[in-house]
């Protein structure tokens, strides 16, 4: 479902491949989440996100929780810190747990109150990175699966990926 968000993405740009300024970078597996954590760490301005599960352990060498203690921490140095999570059965749950944490942090957390799953696992950071694929933040996800998405170092599409988040608010 992800990687069809990604060509909806490409589909709807008024921008040929060739126009498009910027990398990307494959993230099989465990690469994933090293390469968010890095961007967090070095986001300045903003940090919008979309999850269908983000689950938060309490194991030590939990991945998920460490990517919420960079939000937490994006958050305190003055980064506008959004994440948008699944609020439905059956994740809904788990998603509130994690949405206590990250509040209690001072990140802004919502749940659209639309009847649609959002199924999104996306990220846009400083409107420069875009991250897009099939991982959750679950362990599963982050040590285990075989999951795959691409990161962009391009603008003009991490623009496209926060217009799209924002209206998922």
């Amino acid at each position: 479902m992800s990687l069809v968000l990604v060509a909806l993405l490409l589909s709807t740009l008024p921008l040929r491949a060739g126009d498009v300024p910027g990398q990307a970078q494959l993230l099989e597996n465990g690469a994933y989440g090293t390469a968010l954590t890095d961007r967090i760490k070095g986001a300045k301005r903003r940090i919008i996100c979309a999850f269908y599960l983000f689950r938060t352990g309490k194991s030590a060498g939990n991945r998920p929780r460490a990517v919420a203690a960079e939000l937490i921490a994006a958050s305190r140095r003055g980064v506008e810190v959004t994440v948008i999570l699944e609020g439905g059965k059956p994740v809904g749950t788990e998603n509130r747990a994690t949405a206590r944490l990250l509040s209690q942090g001072g990140v802004r957390v919502l749940f659209p109150t639309r009847r649609v799953t959002t199924h999104a696992k996306a990220v846009s950071i400083d409107d420069r990175y875009a991250l897009i694929g099939s991982h959750n933040l679950t362990q599963s996800a982050l040590l285990h699966n075989n999951e795959l998405s691409v990161m962009l170092d391009s603008p003009p599409l991490a623009a496209k990926v926060r217009g799209y988040l924002e209206q998922l608010k």
